[in-house]
């Protein structure tokens, strides 16, 4: 069984092909790559579909006493740990991997789960199923990436793959759009079968148009392996020196720690900025989603204007769009929580300033910063240590939020109310010690001298 399991998720292999590149060949690898690259981008924004999905339906499933708040941070934080455990693995399952049922299997498993959800009242069970949907929404990202460096070349991959990273956006705009009508329409239950239709759909695109390898369609590899190099003892011995260095830098944990406060602020807003609009402001469910996803497509602006940002404006540095950014992403969430009434284009305002700090955050604290300043033979144990600080602040932010909406919710003349005072301070409270963290390391010069 296991050893059938392992030979159907095995890379591809190669099909005989001509000697060198022709006309034809070109112009099939062409239409090859397009194809991997729009059902990669597309796929992965429908794995957010079934990811986000919770988060859409979070007042009504309170309103019908399924779960509580608390339980429901739980249920949340359970998919981000799952994922940051998943993305480790994952990264290195990927490379040994057809990515094409590697990637379709994830999603398929997502949307899957998503269609149980809406039978389940267990908290236990849902929890369970959340958890694993969050191990298997891990396998896309990987999937993903290996399926860029495949099929691209170094002077492509790179604009591709800036592109492609704005998937999330997409997959967490047609989240608050596409889910939150169907729940609007028809209830809670339904924004999950919703979610995991738009799953099913996302596999069979994957399944059918995104490719393994260039070698599996009877092409020549895009990218000639260099020979395969034996390390040195002492290369070796100097491979072991760098990694362990970085997780010595005191820089790269403070950074870490700064990505993780981001983080919280950011899944603030993408778990609980719905359920915020509806229960303080009074919006219904499909307004509410609207407005939460301007953050989201303001965020492709930010993430795509990340490094003009840094390499024009700034000369590489990034310090200091570090900070402008950090304090523009404070302001949006003092503008979004703190002004008492309902006002729906200061709240529209308050998001897309949101979304394009978080944008370029995402790009800088998320992961260049630390690259930056690790030694270059150790930058994926610095994206490494980063990316678990995230997950686990994202985490940690939703059992937090879950804790502090609940404890402070009162039912005034039979009529459930909220006090967000003591949640408002804690996003924004995360958001600008993320800002602080950044500050500490001003200074600091590649290597981690200062």
């Amino acid at each position: 069984m296991l050893k059938s399991i392992i030979e159907f998720y095995k890379v591809s292999k190669p099909k005989p092909c001509g000697d060198g590149w022709t006309p034809e060949s070109e112009r099939r690898l062409k239409h090859l790559q397009w194809s991997t690259f729009l059902s990669a981008t597309l796929g992965y924004g429908m794995y957010y579909v079934c990811r986000l999905s919770l988060n859409v339906v979070k007042k009504p499933i309170v309103e019908e006493g399924i779960f509580s708040e608390t339980e429901l941070g739980i249920i949340g934080s359970v998919l981000f740990f799952t994922y940051a455990i998943g993305k480790f693995t994952n990264g290195f399952l990927a490379d040994r991997s057809n990515i094409r049922r590697f990637m379709s299997t994830g999603l398929l498993v997502t949307a899957l789960v998503n269609l149980c959800l809406g039978f389940i009242h267990s908290f236990v069970l849902f929890a369970v199923l959340w958890g694993i949907s969050g191990w298997f929404q891990s396998m896309g990202a990987a999937s993903c990436v290996v399926g860029l460096s495949r099929w691209f070349d170094d002077k492509k991959r790179g604009s591709f793959y800036g592109f492609w990273s704005a998937s999330h956006n997409i997959g967490e705009a047609l989240t608050f759009i596409i889910v939150a009508s169907i729940v609007s329409a028809s209830g809670w239950r339904y924004g999950f079968w919703g979610a995991g239709l738009v799953g099913l759909l996302g596999a069979l695109i994957v399944w059918n148009f995104f490719h393994d390898t260039p070698q599996s369609k009877g092409l020549p590899p895009v990218n000639q392996p260099k020979a395969k190099k034996v390390l040195t003892e002492a290369e070796t011995a100097d491979f072991n020196k760098a990694q362990k260095r970085v997780l010595l830098m005191p820089a790269i944990w403070i950074l870490a720690l700064s990505s993780a406060f981001m983080y919280i602020s950011r899944y603030a807003v993408n778990s609980w900025g719905v359920f915020y609009l509806e229960a303080q402001k009074g919006y219904d469910t499909l307004d509410a989603s609207f407005i939460i996803s301007i953050g989201s497509v303001c965020g492709i602006v930010g993430t795509v204007l990340s490094g003009f940002v840094s390499d024009r404006l700034f000369k590489g540095k990034r310090n200091a769009p570090a900070l402008i950014f950090g304090l523009l992403n404070t302001c949006a969430l003092c503008l979004f929580l703190l002004v008492p009434g309902v006002h729906y284009w200061l709240d529209v305002t308050a998001m897309i300033l949101f979304g394009l700090s978080i944008g370029v955050l995402l790009c800088f604290l998320g992961g260049l910063m630390a690259v930056d300043i690790a030694p270059r033979n150790a930058s994926g144990a610095a994206l490494g240590v980063v990316g678990i600080a995230s997950y686990v602040g994202a985490g940690i932010q939703d059992v937090m939020s879950g804790i502090l909406i609940e404890g402070n919710k009162a039912v005034v003349n039979g009529v459930e109310t909220y006090d967000f005072t003591a949640i408002n301070w804690f996003w924004i409270g995360a958001a600008l010690l993320s800002t602080l963290c950044a500050l500490l390391v001003w200074n600091v010069k590649p290597g981690g001298d200062k």
